[in-house]
C-alpha cells in the first residue's frame, strides 16, 4: 500500500497533460483512474474503474465506482449517478441492473457512477462526512466544486471536471428521500426538455422546479446537459418494486434517445405533474399517525395525520391546507415542532409558474 501511495503522490501534484483516461494504479484487477474519457473504452464492451476523487486524511484515496457500457454503434452519452447522499441507496441497484445491458444492442454510451459520496456511504449519512465534523456539507449543493480546492470542494471538483461533465450529453441523478421520510417515484425537472425526460421515465409525480444551486441536476442542465433528478422511495433499503420501475423508466428514456431499440411510451397515465409545493408541518412535538397515504389525492381540509403526546392523548388533527397530491410523508412517527408531516404538490395555472413556482 505504501508503494502504491508513493506512486500516486507525484500524479496528484502534476497537471494532467490531456483529457484522456488517466490510469494510476489498480485494485483487485480493476484500474484506478484520475480522469475518464468514455470514448477511450472499446466499442461494444463494458469496462469498470475506480475513480480517485481525492484523498482522505490518512493520505489514502477516496475511490468511486464507475461502469462504462460503450455501445457497438455511435450515439449519445447518458450519465447515470447515484449515492450522492450516502443513505439513499435504491439508485445504486438501478445502475447495477443497467450494467448488464449488452453492449452489442446499444448505440452510444452509458456512463454510470453507482456511489458518488464514498464517505457518506460508509457512514450511511446524507452529508459528505469524511471525519467527525458535525457541520458536514451536502455534496449535492457544492457542484461544480473546485478541483484542487479544500475538502468537499476538491472532491466535488474532481468528480465534476474529470468524470461527470466531460462524459455526458444527458443525465439522470438517482436519489431517495432521506431517513425518516419517503417519496413515491418522483422526478424534478426544470426545462421543457427535462420535462420530456421526466415524462419518459413514468414517475408517479413530476415536480416542475427551478431547482437549487450546486446540485448535479441543475448545474449540468445550466451547462447545456439536460438532467433530471429521479427519486425512488425511502432511505437505507433496496425497494425491489421501485428499483424495477426505475430501470424500466430509464430504458424507455434510452429508447427515445435512440440508444436502444423498442417502443417508446411518451407519457404514463399515472403521472401527476405539478409546479407548486406546500409543506405541512407539525404544530408541536409528539407522535404522529399518518391518515393520508403517500401519492394519494387530498382535498382541502382532509385529515393528514393525528398527533398525540407521550401519554397517548390526541393533541392535534392535522388537515390539508390545499388540494393536491401527497408527494412526501414521514416514516418516523416522532415529530418535533415544525417537522414535516407531508408535502403536497399542486398545479398552479399562473403562467409565471409554468416551470415551477
Amino acid at each position: 500500500m505504501r508503494l502504491f501511495l508513493a506512486l500516486l503522490a507525484p500524479l496528484a501534484l502534476a497537471a494532467p497533460a490531456q483529457a484522456a483516461t488517466e490510469r494510476v494504479g489498480s485494485l483487485d484487477g480493476v484500474a484506478i483512474i484520475d480522469r475518464l474519457d468514455a470514448a477511450a473504452v472499446k466499442a461494444g464492451t463494458t469496462e469498470r474503474f475506480w475513480f480517485r476523487a481525492g484523498d482522505s486524511a490518512l493520505a489514502q484515496p477516496w475511490l468511486v465506482p464507475v461502469i462504462v457500457v460503450r455501445g457497438a454503434r455511435p450515439g449519445p452519452r447518458l450519465l447515470l449517478t447515484a449515492g450522492i447522499h450516502g443513505d439513499e441507496l435504491n439508485g445504486i441497484d438501478v445502475i447495477h441492473r443497467l450494467a448488464s445491458i449488452e453492449p452489442a444492442t446499444l448505440a452510444g454510451t452509458l456512463v454510470m457512477v453507482p456511489g458518488l459520496n464514498t464517505p457518506g456511504l460508509l457512514q450511511s449519512t446524507r452529508e459528505w462526512t469524511p471525519d467527525f465534523s458535525r457541520a458536514a456539507p451536502n455534496l449535492n449543493r457544492v457542484m461544480p466544486g473546485s478541483d484542487g480546492g479544500r475538502g468537499v470542494d476538491d472532491y466535488a471538483g474532481r468528480l465534476w471536471s474529470r468524470l461527470l461533465r466531460p462524459n455526458a450529453d444527458a443525465a439522470v441523478d438517482l436519489h431517495t428521500q432521506s431517513r425518516g421520510t419517503a417519496y413515491p417515484m418522483y422526478v424534478f425537472a426544470s426545462t421543457p426538455r427535462t420535462r420530456v425526460m421526466a415524462e419518459l421515465v413514468a414517475p408517479d409525480i413530476i415536480k416542475l422546479d427551478p431547482g437549487e444551486k450546486g446540485t448535479v441536476e441543475n448545474e449540468l442542465t445550466n451547462d447545456g446537459v439536460p438532467a433530471i433528478t429521479l427519486e425512488l422511495g425511502r432511505a437505507e433499503v433496496f425497494d425491489t418494486a421501485l428499483i424495477g420501475r426505475g430501470v424500466a423508466g430509464i430504458v424507455n428514456l434510452m429508447r427515445e434517445m435512440k440508444m436502444l431499440d423498442g417502443p417508446v411510451v411518451a407519457k404514463s397515465a399515472i403521472t401527476f405533474t405539478g409546479n407548486r409545493q406546500t409543506v405541512v408541518r407539525s404544530p408541536r412535538a409528539g407522535f404522529a399517525v399518518l391518515a393520508a397515504p403517500l401519492n394519494s389525492d387530498v382535498a382541502k381540509g382532509d385529515e393528514l395525520a393525528i398527533l398525540s403526546d407521550g401519554l397517548g392523548r390526541v393533541t392535534d388533527r392535522i388537515t390539508a391546507p390545499v388540494a393536491g397530491r401527497i408527494a412526501t410523508i414521514f416514516t418516523d412517527p416522532r415529530r418535533g415542532r415544525g417537522d414535516m408531516i407531508v408535502r403536497i404538490i399542486t398545479d398552479d395555472p399562473d403562467p409565471k409558474c409554468a416551470m415551477g413556482c
